[in-house]
């Protein structure tokens, strides 16, 4: 099993990379969160997760652990496939999507192209106790403090994707306000949010 692939970025595209080592390139399928961190280098390192089936060979890349991580757990889900999985992560950082799936946040999820209600169920029913200890998601000892700053976060996103704003962005928005002042009261996330978007 290959872990990483290591070596000169031949061509690079918003879905795929092709890293040139020892003569050979090889094709990686990547999400847009992979892209944003390798776009400026001429090398780079990617943790590979392969599918082998009779009709293909595809190796998808990743530039962190992480990602990688929260592929393999999203595939493992009824109904995803590796394509799906790779909109969603293109669609949130590992850390968002570990908290959207703990907070589950449902509606976020839904807003993802290719999530239906029934999908985005299943992924936050499945994955809900996968994801504690993933970058950026909570942990058991963080969950209860942070349970009041989630339903803030899951309440500002929810009123701002019905006023029409993108829930990938409406979710960075409102975690980047919280980051700064934990206690900002919703309605002020809500109004510091529509300045910003």
């Amino acid at each position: 099993m290959i872990d990483y692939i290591k070596g000169q970025i031949g061509e690079l595209t918003p879905t795929s990379c092709t890293l040139e080592t020892c003569g050979v390139g090889y094709e990686l399928l990547i999400s847009l969160n992979t892209y944003t961190a390798i776009q400026d280098r001429k090398e780079a390192k990617l943790y590979v997760y392969e599918v082998i089936r009779e009709d293909a060979y595809l190796l998808y890349g990743f530039s962190t652990k992480q990602e990688r991580q929260l592929f393999t757990l999203l595939i493992s889900v009824s109904g995803v496939g590796g394509q799906t999985a790779k909109v969603i992560l293109s669609s949130f950082s590992p850390g968002e999507l570990a908290n959207i799936i703990q907070m589950e946040n449902v509606k976020l999820l839904r807003g993802v192209k290719g999530i239906g209600p029934k999908a985005a169920q299943r992924i936050v029913l499945d994955l809900k106790d996968k994801v504690v200890g993933i970058e950026g998601g909570t942990t058991v000892q963080q969950g209860a403090a942070n349970a009041v700053n989630a339903n803030a976060v899951a309440e500002a996103v929810s009123a701002l994707t019905t006023l029409g704003f993108p829930p990938a962005a409406s979710q960075k928005c409102v975690a980047a306000l919280l980051q700064e002042n934990p206690n900002l009261p919703i309605e002020q996330i809500i109004k510091q949010a529509l300045k910003l978007l």
